[in-house]
């Protein structure tokens, strides 16, 4: 992420102390994505990722951090929590709460191949059911309420068909999110932000998911539209590749089967998996943080996405449908 809190190994070394790695020997900047700073850092016993939070708070983060330890106990590939002496999971470093966790081996696979995204959704469908007896309930924290809280912050530096496209947008998620059938989607923790450059593979298998500070209880499958929109897309202009739309559905299906429900919703879903992500990079765009290493992205990405998905027909989901 975005390095807005700077950390030298001058800083480290006493802080470490806590925890059973050893001494810190390098530590470097992580500069991708916008909301928290992330450090690779190499101790004697390893290669591991510092988390300073920017915006979480140290109560907010037992569910980020449990979700992980949950995940990795049930065959999930999740980075693991490192506990301080005293046991906890979270503690300050420069006044911000701080994490670390395991690093995970591998690289992101930038240019997915079907079995690539067929690998993405049959963890992602084991992450899903791993996690839907989890004990604390948070609310994806980037849905509806924070919609409708940062439109009126993003509306001024919009175009007029841009403004009518997303007050459009929003009243139809609204109204959809109003109905018995929305909420009797199934439902838990998700990841909510399963990009490319969120999962690491080592040739053509999958080593783990990482960056979870996104994560919330939402439909999984508004999780599975956030996925597809970006793993089986053309990146230039916002089509699905349908071969490899299938390949992550169908994995995906094989482990947790969609439901009647699910199919009417998929088109909808992905509107809104295109809509958050348009809706998040036109604030952070329009509304700026100052940050070392700081990499806003293009809106007009999800822009083009969102429109699309309005526009076209979504690819069915897979046949022999459970209900809800």
């Amino acid at each position: 992420m975005a390095v807005f809190t700077p950390v030298t190994l001058d800083d480290i070394a006493p802080w470490m102390a806590q925890f059973p790695l050893g001494k810190a020997l390098a530590i470097k900047g992580i500069a991708s994505g916008i909301e928290n700073s992330n450090f690779f850092i190499t101790t004697e016993s390893g290669e591991f990722v510092l988390t300073i939070f920017e915006n979480l708070s140290f109560e907010q983060l037992p569910f980020y951090l449990k979700l992980m330890r949950r995940l990795a106990d049930h065959g999930v590939l999740v980075p693991a929590p490192i506990a301080n002496a005293q046991g906890e999971l979270v503690v300050a470093l420069h006044g911000k709460p701080a994490s670390i966790v395991t690093k995970l081996e591998g690289a992101s696979q930038m240019s997915p191949a079907p079995v690539h995204c067929a690998e993405v959704g049959a963890m992602l469908a084991r992450m899903h059911l791993a996690a839907k007896d989890f004990e604390i309930r948070q609310p994806n924290l980037r849905g509806l309420e924070w919609w409708h809280a940062t439109t009126p912050k993003v509306l001024p530096f919009l175009s007029e068909a841009n403004q009518h496209l997303l007050r459009a947008e929003i009243h139809h998620q609204d109204a959809f999110a109003s109905t018995e059938l929305y909420r009797a989607l199934p439902n838990g923790p998700v990841h909510a932000d399963l990009f490319r450059n969120n999962v690491m593979f080592d040739g053509e298998r999958l080593t783990g998911f990482f960056d979870f500070y996104f994560a919330g209880c939402d439909t999984w499958i508004f999780d599975v539209a956030v996925t597809v929109n970006d793993w089986c897309i053309d990146l230039d202009s916002g089509e699905l590749d349908l071969a490899r739309v299938n390949a992550m559905l169908d994995a995906y299906h094989a482990v947790r089967p969609f439901t009647e429900g699910e199919a009417v919703a998929w088109r909808t879903m992905l509107r809104a998996a295109a809509f958050r992500f348009w809706l998040s990079r036109l604030y952070d765009y329009h509304q700026p943080r100052d940050a070392e290493m700081l990499t806003p992205h293009d809106p007009g990405h999800f822009e083009r996405i969102l429109r699309l998905r309005e526009t076209r027909e979504a690819p069915p989901l897979p046949q022999n449908l459970q209900k809800n």
